[in-house]
């Protein structure tokens, strides 16, 4: 893996930047516009799931910035979460829940990604 030097270039930052925009795009739509308990509650679980990763970027060492990183992932699993709410009510399409989740799965897949990565890399250091 390359250096990075800054959040903006992870994968899995650019990822979850993307699913705060989608979430952000639907929150002001149909019958979730109204729905302000459930409209703000996923908006800040893609919200943290994004800034999760940014701020881990800036720790000092590898394994906070692990522990940033489970965060991140574990608040798009939130996110994924209110999608079956939000299906159940007949919030949006089915189409738009299934293309979310798709979101959800390759932004975890990511970060999960890097976490393995920083892990091996701290085994790497002590062994």
């Amino acid at each position: 893996m390359s250096k990075v030097n800054r959040f903006e270039d992870l994968k899995c930052w650019q990822a979850s930047r993307k699913l705060v925009t989608e979430i952000y795009g639907i929150a002001e739509t149909g019958k979730l516009l109204k729905d302000f308990d459930t409209k703000s509650q996923i908006k800040r679980a893609a919200l943290s799931s994004m800034s999760n990763i940014a701020e881990g970027f800036g720790k000092f060492s590898n394994k906070d910035f692990i522990r940033y990183l489970d965060i991140a992932q574990s608040s798009a699993l939130e996110v994924k979460s209110i999608l079956y709410v939000l299906s159940d009510m007949n919030y949006l399409m089915t189409e738009k829940i299934d293309e979310l989740h798709r979101l959800i799965d390759d932004m975890r897949n990511l970060t999960l990604g890097l976490i393995k990565y920083l892990r091996n890399k701290e085994t790497q250091k002590t062994s």
